[in-house]
């Protein structure tokens, strides 16, 4: 840190309690940083924000909120804080909707591909100077979401087929989604659609959804494994 240069003061939300004591301690490691709060929860990150807050690093998930949505919340009351959400996919996919001015000084890391000690540091110091940080890791997570069929089920339609291939019958899936049975076949009819089978009458068609549905799933736990730099 620079003679005279006070240190960054970073608001740590995380959902994950151990996580969340292990990314301030990280902070408070630096010389140049240091933690002015660290909570879990939407409305307690407002009120530490209330203080005075260079950079906020933020959880995917909170107990009560998402990272992204408390991020753009805290930035319409301080434009020039530097905020990090460490994330999904979709989050570069929010973020990708805004103005250029609503995106600089953000930074969006994958918690599972690209998280390293060094990067996220990294990305502090570039966002509280109003860079833009998008990991490269998100970005192609993002591509192979938006590439399967996958991604085009609404909501509920893919919670429905998840369900199916954890093996559940549509009257289980009824009960658990407070839904009729007759809704729960519909919402997979329309995900058959979706995902182009049905059509053949020598397979399956809810067995080949529930395999699509694993496997998309399965690479996405592949990738999760894999370390990726942050450039």
């Amino acid at each position: 840190m620079k003679a005279g240069r006070p240190p960054l003061r970073v608001l740590v939300v995380e959902g994950q309690p151990l996580f969340r004591q292990l990314l301030a301690a990280l902070v408070d490691d630096q010389p140049d940083m240091r933690t002015v709060g660290v909570c879990g929860s939407f409305d307690a990150a407002l009120e530490l924000a209330e203080r005075a807050v260079d950079v906020a690093l933020l959880g995917p998930r909170l107990l009560d909120g998402n990272g992204v949505v408390l991020g753009r919340t805290l930035r319409a009351r301080s434009p020039h804080l530097g905020v990090i959400v460490l994330s999904s996919p979709e989050s570069i996919g929010e973020l990708s909707e805004a103005r250029a001015s609503e995106t600089v000084g953000w930074g969006v890391l994958s918690k599972n591909l690209s998280l390293t000690a060094s990067a996220l540091i990294y990305a502090i110091r570039s966002v509280a100077a109003g860079r833009m940080v998008f990991d490269p890791a998100v970005r192609a997570e993002r591509e192979t979401h938006l590439s399967s069929p996958l991604h085009r089920l609404s909501v509920r339609q893919r919670e429905v087929l998840g369900l199916v291939a954890d093996g559940l019958s549509n009257t289980a899936i009824a009960r658990r989604l407070a839904l009729s049975p007759r809704s729960v076949e519909a919402h997979l009819r329309a995900a058959y659609a979706v995902l182009g089978v049905g059509s053949d009458p020598d397979r399956n068609a809810r067995v080949d959804a529930a395999r699509s549905y694993l496997a998309y799933h399965r690479n996405d736990e592949s990738r999760s494994g894999h370390e990726s730099p942050l450039i």
